[in-house]
Order: structure tokens, then sequence, then C-alpha cells
């Protein structure tokens, strides 16, 4: 008797521009479809913090890669989110404050945080089908996902929104370094769905990702059904 196939775990991939909506609109997209939502930046964001806390320079690269190559890390999920804790402890609050904001953009353009990274946000697939966002997910981590969605929205409307979270930053400078870096740049992945949501609320948002995720999904199921029917002729 046949077993049925396991179908393998489904990976969205949410990529875009700082303030262009990829955390809220990923959530509400995981929620809908009952995956595990993974946010990569708060991952920078957990080594920037870690590299501050010992102390480390982050505009040093090498001393920035060796604190990542000997850190205590481990992958874990919870609520519907996957994330990595450092000595058994997540720093929720702490990777979200100014001095930490500020560090990210050095640690993430090193070179070996993003191989370290990488191989860490691609293990998240043991915890099943997953809705992952940042800036390289489609192009670097995961591009041989069929689902692709890149984020963006007019560069006032980005600033208005992260000074509406209290918070001040120079997203066109950010926008600069994350699309010149020499590793794993943020650019459009190859066959996204590109959304400028300046005018959109993010319930109008992830209704278009899911919509079209339902469309793509019944195309390659129907492009698997003719495959396996040609298998058996």
């Amino acid at each position: 008797m046949l077993q049925p196939k396991i179908k393998p775990p489904v990976v969205i991939a949410i990529d875009g521009t700082s303030a262009s909506g990829k955390s809220t609109n990923s959530k509400l997209v995981a929620k809908a479809l009952g995956f595990v939502h993974v946010d990569t930046g708060a991952m920078y964001r957990t080594l920037a913090w870690y590299c501050l806390k010992q102390h480390v320079d982050v505009q040093d690269a090498k001393a920035v890669a060796a604190l990542c190559r000997r850190w205590k890390t481990t992958l874990k999920c919870a609520d519907g989110n996957a994330y990595l804790v450092v000595d058994g402890y997540y720093p929720a609050k702490e990777i979200r404050t100014a001095e930490v904001s500020a560090a990210v953009p050095h640690v993430a353009a090193v070179p070996k945080v993003r191989e370290w990274m990488k191989k860490a946000q691609r293990e998240c697939i043991k915890f099943g089908s997953l809705v992952m966002e940042g800036r390289d997910i489609g192009t670097n981590v995961f591009p041989e996902t069929d689902f692709k969605y890149y984020l963006d929205a007019k560069l006032e409307e980005r600033s208005r929104r992260r000074a509406a979270d209290g918070i001040r930053e120079n997203l066109a400078a950010r926008d600069q370094r994350d699309s010149q870096r020499a590793v794993a740049p943020l650019m459009i992945p190859l066959g996204a769905k590109v959304i400028n949501n300046s005018q959109m609320t993010s319930e109008q948002t992830s209704g278009m990702i899911l919509a079209d995720i339902k469309k793509r999904k019944a195309e390659r199921d129907k492009a698997q059904g003719r495959s396996q029917k040609a298998e058996v002729r």
C-alpha cells in the first residue's frame, strides 16, 4: 500500500525596506495561516545587544565576527514565534532600544555574521511552515521558495511611521547601507510580488499577501498534479 506523501514545510518570505510594515504584516499572515513567525531582524538585534553587553566595538568587524562564533545561543519557538536565546535568555525589550537600533546596521554588514545567521534562519524550518521577514530572505536565506513578497512605501510615509513609534532614524541612510553592503544586500527577490503600501492599511496589505499566497499555491498544486499524472503514464 502506497503511503501518502508528507508535504514539506512552506516558507513565506517577506522582505522590504525599514518601516515598510514587514513585522506587522508578517505576523498577521503567520496568524492567518497558522505558521511560525520568524523576525530575522530580531536575531541581528540580539547579536547587536550582546556585542554592546560584552563591550565589543560594533564597528570592528573582526571582533563582532569572533563574538558571533563563540556566543552560546539556542533557537526557540514559543507562542508561534521563533527566536534566538542567549545563555537561556531572550532580551525582548533590550533589543528595541535606540542604542541597539544604531548598532544593528554595523553588525548586520559583517559577512561572517550573515553567514552564521543564514544557517540559523534556515534551521527554523524544523519548527514547521514559516513566515520569515527580513531583508534577504527571498534572495539569500530561502531563495527557493515560491512565495516571495517585497514591501515598500514612500520615504515620507516610512519616516512618519517610525516617528509614530517614537523612533528617530535616518531611513534614507539605512536604505543606502542595506542596499550597498557587500554580502546579501537588500534587493527585490526574483519572482517576488512587490507591494507599495504607502496608502494601505495593514489589513489591506496582509490581505493582498494572503490572496496571492492562495493563488500561487493553487497554481503550484495544479502544476504538481500534472507532473504526477505524467509520471504515472
